[in-house]
Parts: C-alpha cells; structure tokens; sequence
C-alpha cells in the first residue's frame, strides 16, 4: 500500500466522520461534555487541508501530518490521543514508500502503545482501547496466519466495532465519563465509537484501491 492508499484512507475517515458528527456528539452528551464529533470533524477538516499543502510523499509522512494536525486542531482528551496513535504510526511506518501488512500491523501496535502511554488506560477501562486493542491483535493475527489484504483488514474493522459495542455495558474508569460511576453504564464510549469508525474507513479505502 503506498501514499495513495493511506491519503484516500484520512480522507474516507474525513467523511464518515462529518457523516457521524451528531451521533458521536450524542454518545459523548451521555456521558462526556458533548464535543467529540464536532471536535474531531473540526480536525479531520483541517487534516484533509494540511495533507493537501504539505503533499506528503510516503505513507508515513501522510500519517504524521494526520497527527501533527490534530493534535493543534483539536480539542479536548481526542486530539491529542488521536495525534499521538497517528504519529506513532507514522514513524513506525518510516520512509517506506510501500508498505505491507507485516508493515501496517507494526504502524497498529505502534499507534495502541502511544494512546495507552499516554491515555494510561488498558482494555476495559471503557476507551477507544476497547476498539484499538482488539483491533490491532486482530490485523497481527490474520496477518500471522496469513490472510489476504481484505480479510485481514475486515477482521480489523470488525474487532474495532465489536469493541466499541462491548463498551456499552462498561463502568468508565478512565476520563470524564469516570466521574458518572455506575451511572457511565449502558453508553457506548465516543472514543471507541469514532475508532472504530476510523478503522472501517481504512478497510474501505484498502478495497477500494485493489
């Protein structure tokens, strides 16, 4: 997968995002301050407007940008969450132009170990780990067991989806919504809803280049 894929991948993730604004703003009303969607379409605007500018050459470099933008656009505990996972990513991406599944499962493991060091959350917690984690132990494994790019990358998305929907019944430990108590349960978690979201958006853009 080279540039190419990873720019249509930040852009498809741009679009279901602005898509699902009002949903992930509803989830974070539940049991946040109600930002998320409107926080995280903000930035994947301005995401799409600096790959644009800097025309980024490889497909660390788009990921990188990815991060470096959201991290100044947006606000809140997602910015800078989402910033670190894209930019870890992004150099363990390096300058490879082309990059494998091999490749890409290194960018996931990368992108989780950056949000739990700096979010200090594990699975459980009712976080975008719930989504994250499971997802990128799904990519390695049908990575080891040697799936096709398109099985791999919907077991990915899958996993991601799978977890955001195992957060409804979650107490939040972690974040805002760990001030609700009992009260966080039966909402699924924004975080882990948008992750999820974002991880669909990289199956679609993969299938679609092939």
């Amino acid at each position: 997968m080279q540039a190419d894929v990873f720019r249509a991948w930040i852009a498809a993730a741009a679009a279901v995002i602005e898509d699902q604004r009002d949903h992930l703003t509803q989830l974070d009303a539940a049991i946040g301050d109600a930002d998320h969607g409107i926080n995280l379409s903000r930035g994947f605007t301005a995401v799409l407007g600096a790959i644009e500018a800097a025309d980024p050459a490889t497909p660390g470099a788009v990921l990188t940008v990815t991060g470096a933008t959201l991290i100044s656009k947006v606000g809140g505990a997602s910015g800078p969450l989402y910033g670190m996972a894209f930019r870890r990513a992004g150099k363990a991406l390096g300058d490879a132009a082309d990059v494998d599944l091999p490749g890409l499962a290194a960018a996931l493991d990368a992108a989780l170990a950056g949000v739990q060091q700096l979010g200090a959350a594990r699975e459980g917690d009712k976080t975008m780990v719930d989504a994250l984690a499971p997802a990128a132990a799904a990519f390695s494994k049908a990575v080891a067991e040697g799936a096709s790019d398109a099985d791999a990358l919907a077991a990915t998305a899958d996993a991601a989806r799978a977890g955001a929907t195992a957060t409804i019944s979650m107490q939040a430990l972690k974040g805002r919504a760990s001030y609700l108590g009992p009260r966080s349960v039966g909402h699924e978690d924004p975080g882990a809803a948008s992750t999820a979201l974002i991880l669909g958006a990289l199956r679609d853009a993969a299938l679609a280049a092939q």
